[in-house]
Formats: C-alpha cells, structure tokens, sequence
C-alpha cells in the first residue's frame, strides 16, 4: 500500500475515533413514545427538538366539539401543555387560574401561554369518531384507528447524538 493511502487511512480511522465517542456525548434532541401500558411495543415514536411542539386533537365526548391541546418537550424530556383550544366551555374544560391566558382566535376559546408542566402522561385513546390524533411536524396519526380504548403513556426521554443519527438513517417503525 503506498504511503499517502495509508495515511489517509489512518487519519480516517483516528477521525472517526474522535468523531463516535463525540456523538455519543453529545445531545442529539428527544424522541417522545406513545405507547401502550399493557405492552411495550410503541404505537407512535416520534423524534424531537427542545421545545418542538406537537397538538393532540380530538372532538370532546360529552360536548361533541374540537379540542386542541397544544405541548412541547424541554431538554431534559419533560412534557408541558402550553395551549388548548376549543369551540366553548365544557365538561372539564375552561380557564385555571394562574395559568395561561385566555384569548379568542374566531370562534375559538383559546388558553395561551399556559407552559404548565404535565410530565409523562397516561390516555385511554377513544373510539373512532373521537379521533385522538397527533399532529406533528405538517403529518397527522389517528390513535383511535390504531388503538381505540387503549390506554397510552405519553413518554419523553433526551437522546444522544449518535442515537439520533442512526434513527434519520434507519427511523424507528412506529415513527410517521
């Protein structure tokens, strides 16, 4: 092998042994996971920024109208609601004082600003017609096609660098 090949061999192999303990020390952003309680593979798995938000959509059962519950992730994988909107007060729904805001946006009630921290969450995905849906990134999935009367935990975790690289290169199968 001839001199200069053999060094830039060398190189490459010393600059990707600096390079894959980097990326794995590194922050590489969140991944949220809805998954089932009773069972551990997810229904949906999707990758984050800190602070990226994502809306769970649904029509309300008693008042048989649209919410939509805004949240985002923080850094270190905690979850917060930072907005709801609906068509009227309902059952269970309304302003909290000291938090958010309320706002009209047309014919919208809207609570704003709220950024009240709900950590990991459990919902029992309703039926179709109540459509749970999550809204992320312009891409819409309907819990309620997928897992109707399941009880889903809303998780959070921070990833590494290295994880996150390999999930663009090979992305989980319950990720859209």
């Amino acid at each position: 092998m001839k001199k200069p090949l053999r060094f830039m061999l060398w190189g490459a192999v010393v600059v990707f042994g600096l390079l894959l303990p980097a990326a794995w020390l590194l922050p590489g952003g969140l991944e949220l996971c809805i998954t089932p309680v009773e069972k551990a593979d997810p229904l949906l798995v999707l990758p984050l920024n800190p602070g990226e938000r994502f809306t769970l959509h649904y029509v309300h059962s008693v008042e048989n109208a649209p919410i939509w519950e805004t949240h985002s992730v923080d850094s270190e994988g905690r979850i917060y609601i930072e907005e709801e909107r609906y068509l009227k007060f309902g059952a269970g729904m309304g302003r909290m004082p000291g938090i958010g805001r309320m706002v009209r946006r047309g014919p919208y009630e809207v609570i704003e600003d709220m950024h009240m921290a709900t950590g990991n969450f459990v919902l029992r995905i309703g039926s179709p017609g109540v459509d749970h849906t999550i809204l992320w990134r312009g891409m819409k999935t309907n819990l309620s096609r997928v897992a109707p009367h399941v009880a889903a935990q809303f998780s959070a975790r921070p990833v590494n660098l290295l994880y996150r690289i390999f999930r663009v290169l090979f992305p989980h199968s319950a990720t859209p």
